[in-house]
């Protein structure tokens, strides 16, 4: 079974940062993208960032462009999300998601998708 184990999500201020990541097991696909989506209280899920395990090319939602950078170990199996400068409109639950045979040329049509598969969320609180 695929299993994506997010952690690193907490309380932070205003301009803070926080490192979430993603460990990930149970899958062996040939290619697929892997990165993050977000709800936050009362609105729609929103893909935030996501990488491509063909060439590790990155897609970044305009909102998180320039402040989140996202990477990946993949000796281990796991995906980082950095977030510097965080805003209170960042907070939310980050869910780590992964979704087979899409291609590079793809990120950005990814993040209005609905992935395959997804961790069970970490909560970001950002306060002002």
């Amino acid at each position: 079974d695929v299993q994506l184990q997010a952690s690193g999500g907490g309380l932070v201020q205003a301009g803070g940062s926080l490192r979430l990541s993603c460990a990930a097991s149970g899958f062996t696909f040939d290619d697929y993208i892997i990165g993050w989506f977000r709800q936050a209280p009362g609105k729609e899920r929103e893909g935030v960032s996501g990488i491509s395990s063909e060439d590790d090319s990155t897609y970044y939602a305009d909102s998180v462009m320039g402040r989140f950078t996202i990477s990946r170990d993949n000796a281990k199996n796991t995906v980082f999300l950095q977030m510097d400068s965080l805003k209170p409109e960042d907070t939310a639950v980050y869910y780590c998601t992964v979704s087979p045979g899409w291609s590079p040329s793809l990120l950005k049509l990814w993040l209005l998708s609905s992935p395959n598969y997804w961790g069970q969320g970490t909560l970001v609180t950002v306060s002002s």
